[in-house]
């Protein structure tokens, strides 16, 4: 008998342009199912923006409706208000699986390009390449979408520890 497949939202976030994939997981068995780019209104201050990003998630949750989530850990920029910024952004990212009950699981971004490329310093267009090696259905048109694309799938090959780790932390 097949394992019943588990629906996986990845998602990488970002202030301008956040991407989003989902995927089926059944076992080893990738499917592709839908991706995306939220690009929040240049115009506007921050919180209309993160309103924004909200929302745009929360469609996209109430469309494919996920039975995981896993988001890319953020980065330290240079400039500490770039990094303020990007950490709000992610913050709205991880709270909108949560609060439709998603459960959601992080991954470095070294850890993403180990797992679907195989090097950590892996370049966009290498994750792109992969992300068409393993999704072959896969139509994504930026590369945020295919970045999470590769969160999903790192989630996927990788959720077993995931949620392990999550319930030591509880304790």
């Amino acid at each position: 008998m097949a394992p019943p497949a588990i629906r996986i939202l990845g998602l990488d976030p970002g202030l301008r342009r956040t991407g989003w994939g989902v995927i089926e997981a059944a076992g080893t068995r990738l499917t592709f199912v839908a991706c995306g780019t939220v690009l929040p209104p240049e115009e506007g201050g921050l919180a209309d923006r993160l309103a924004a990003l909200h929302t745009e998630l929360a469609r996209v949750l109430s469309a494919y409706r996920p039975d995981e989530a896993a988001v890319e850990e953020t980065f330290v920029n240079v400039n500490p208000a770039s990094t303020l910024k990007l950490g709000q952004a992610r913050g709205v990212v991880m709270l909108t699986p949560a609060l439709a009950g998603v459960p959601v699981s992080e991954y470095a971004a070294l850890f993403v390009k180990k797992t679907v490329v195989g090097a950590g310093r892996a370049e966009k267009a290498q994750i792109r390449m992969m992300m068409k090696v393993l999704l072959p259905q896969a139509d994504f048109e930026t590369d945020d979408a295919a970045d999470a694309l590769a969160v999903a799938v790192t989630h996927a090959q990788h959720r077993g520890m995931a949620q392990m780790k999550a319930r030591m932390a509880a304790r």
